[in-house]
């Protein structure tokens, strides 16, 4: 499984939002059918990547009459840092304290409390100069791990499996293209999550808000009573945003907005946030509160602002709820692995949003990663062997329990 994830980190796969290609980057279908090559080779004939980069395959089953499961992972790394040159660090037993990750960099142990719970596991951390790739290719590794056991375990009682890897998650359009019926599995896990034990069906609903201001430019010699500053015109609106709703102030339920992108001259000035809240009400009111402080902004300055907002995904706990019995399968194999579950919500999105909402119910699954998108990454292979040991769980007591 270790091995599997250096070999994936190897690849740069980060998406990129400006490109409308699926996938956004080349990168990605690389992995793609590397990762088909290594399914095929353990016996799974049927794997595939389609013209969009998705992966399926399926394992059949020993027994009939059971509910089909899905294990999907994505294949993209996050945008905040390059997912190039990645170079593994290998920690085979943590001994507790800081940890360096090159002259500039360190994993510390009071800024990053978690890590007195990883002491005596094996890690694998950056250089310190990209992110990791944890999120996703973790949850890739310990899924081809998943299926490498099943493929040679055909005396077990297990129904059919579903395997799914998707592109362009986490620029919000891994589940765009992904063809549920074609997959064919009655419900879904995303191994996507961090920490152990955890167990996530809730998420934020997701909205991007994409703002164009054009000022109104002369020269500063003569802008008397004349010259409109766009960066100022931005630094204003930003300002009449609540404060204590940004991610750096917000935890648990708590929603945000988040400036996510701003650039430009004093001519114009082209921002963008993100919009985050778990609860529909809370959601929508703060869409209504950017749209109220851009008009009152246009009244104050003539017209020079242009706000689109668009919608990302939603909480799939609506869409999770009427079959909850696939989050207690998950609980139940949780605790069958020795850990008490902890159930939280995902600050964040994952594919199991979008696909809830497209007739899958997917519920999201830790893999041992944490401090995902950044230098600061970390996975820990034990907490990946637990997840392991989980997914085993699950599919067993699937067979088990519909018998």
């Amino acid at each position: 499984m270790l091995d599997k994830f250096l070999k994936y980190v190897k690849f740069d796969t980060q998406s990129d939002d400006k490109n409308e290609s699926c996938p956004s980057t080349p990168g990605q279908m690389k992995l793609a059918k590397v990762i088909v090559e290594d399914l095929k080779e353990i016996g799974i004939e049927n794997a595939h990547v389609d013209e969009n980069g998705y992966v399926y395959a399926s394992i059949e089953g020993t027994v009939k009459n059971v509910p089909t499961i899905g294990f999907i992972s994505h294949m993209d790394t996050a945008l905040e840092l390059t997912g190039k040159n990645v170079n593994p660090q290998i920690i085979d037993s943590y001994k507790g304290g800081d940890i360096i990750l090159n002259e500039k960099y360190k994993l510390s142990e009071e800024e990053y409390p978690f890590l007195k719970e990883l002491v005596g596991h094996k890690l694998v951390t950056t250089d310190g100069t990209t992110l990791l790739g944890a999120d996703d290719k973790a949850g890739i590794a310990i899924i081809m791990e998943i299926a490498k056991y099943f493929m040679e375990n055909r005396d077990l009682k297990f129904g059919d499996i579903k395997i799914g890897f998707t592109p362009d998650e986490e620029i919000g359009r891994g589940a765009d293209l992904f063809d549920v019926e074609k997959f064919g599995a009655d419900f879904a896990y995303t191994i996507d999550g961090g920490p152990v034990a955890e167990l996530e069906y809730e998420n934020f609903n997701a909205a991007t808000a994409k703002i164009h201001i054009e000022g109104k430019s002369v020269h500063p010699g003569a802008a008397k009573n004349v010259l409109i500053n766009a960066l100022l015109v931005g630094q204003e609106l930003n300002s009449m945003l609540p404060v204590n709703e940004r991610p750096e102030y917000s935890e648990g339920y708590e929603g945000f907005f988040m400036l996510d992108e701003i650039y430009g001259t004093s001519a114009e000035v082209d921002i963008v946030y993100i919009i985050r809240d778990f609860f529909t009400d809370s959601f929508n009111e703060k869409k209504k509160l950017l749209e109220e402080i851009v008009n009152f902004l246009n009244k104050k300055y003539d017209n020079i602002i242009d706000l689109k907002i668009e919608d990302s995904y939603y909480n799939m706990k609506e869409k999770i709820e009427p079959c909850i019995e696939i989050v207690e399968l998950a609980k139940e194999s949780i605790k069958k692995a020795g850990m008490d579950p902890i159930v939280k919500p995902v600050r964040g999105g994952t594919d199991g949003a979008s696909l809830s909402y497209k007739g899958l119910p997917t519920p999201n699954l830790f893999t041992g990663g944490y401090n995902f998108h950044g230098r600061y990454e970390i996975l820990s292979v034990d907490i990946m062997e637990k997840s392991l040991e989980v997914l085993k769980n699950i599919v067993e007591l699937n067979a088990k329990e519909s018998k």
